[in-house]
């Protein structure tokens, strides 16, 4: 859910978008209805909305002043107004879309998606930021957090309890310590960079280990190994040496 607010001078511009976002767009969750800039002003510090519909000319203080008053502005925008000068004013402040009253349904929806893809990608970035800042903090493994994103938003767990991850095509599921399984909305391939300085290794094409896990490994062409959860994963024999120069260096073995 897009957690919204909608700032309105017109009490006709409030029920109308609301009504059109209830019938058109399930996803947006309307937090709070604002019908000057000071009030809105207050609700979003209280609320931290993902996304606010935003009017321009309204008394005392205009759309843009609210924004000015908050930069840098955490949230995503879409102007909806009767006017259309405030245009290129309004794409200054790197809106999702500017909406003419009447809304039209069609606009509305194709903005709402873009402001979802939006707020996607903020969350994914998100999650590379997170971890880069655990990289160089002083802690250990077992303090460290990830991110996970997925289509509702992210999930943070703690890095010890992720035993292996599966590739699934552009997606990656985690296999926890206590059994519970997350799909991440990111390739397998992203993980590995993000986590090869983590305990973590590719060792098969799906399969990337936490290398902590491994509670014994059977040698072979490429070999396999038993992780803490009992599974038993194969290790490519184009991975074997690289996966053999990881445990030495991380075990001193």
């Amino acid at each position: 859910m897009i957690k919204t607010i909608i700032v309105d001078d017109e009490p006709r511009g409030l029920s109308s978008l609301r009504k059109l976002l209830e019938l058109n767009c399930p996803e947006v969750k309307i937090l709070a209805e604002c019908a000057d800039a000071r009030t809105a002003l207050d609700r979003i510090a209280d609320l931290e909305p993902e996304l606010v519909f935003l009017d321009i000319a309204m008394p005392e203080k205009n759309g843009f002043d609210l924004l000015n008053e908050l930069s840098p502005v955490p949230f995503e925008v879409i102007f909806v107004t009767a006017h259309n000068e405030y245009t290129i004013q309004a794409f200054k402040y790197s809106a999702v879309d500017y909406l003419l009253k009447p809304v039209d349904e069609d606009m509305m929806v194709e903005a709402v998606k873009r402001a979802q893809q939006r707020i996607a990608d903020k969350a994914s970035a998100q999650q590379v930021e997170t971890f880069l800042y655990n990289l160089h903090k002083v802690q250990t493994p077992a303090e460290m957090k990830l991110c996970i994103p997925d289509m509702k938003g992210f999930r943070v767990i703690h890095l010890a309890d992720v035993v292996y991850c599966e590739s699934d095509s552009s997606y990656t599921i985690f296999h926890l310590l206590n059994g519970t399984v997350l799909t991440a909305s990111r390739s397998i391939i992203e993980y590995e960079m993000l986590l090869e300085r983590s305990g973590f290794c590719r060792i098969h094409k799906s399969f990337l280990v936490n290398l902590h896990h491994i509670k014994e490994y059977m040698r072979g062409e490429g070999g396999s190994v038993i992780l803490t959860n009992d599974k038993v994963i194969e290790v490519s024999r184009r991975k074997k040496e690289v996966f053999m120069a990881k445990m030495k260096e991380l075990f001193n073995y």
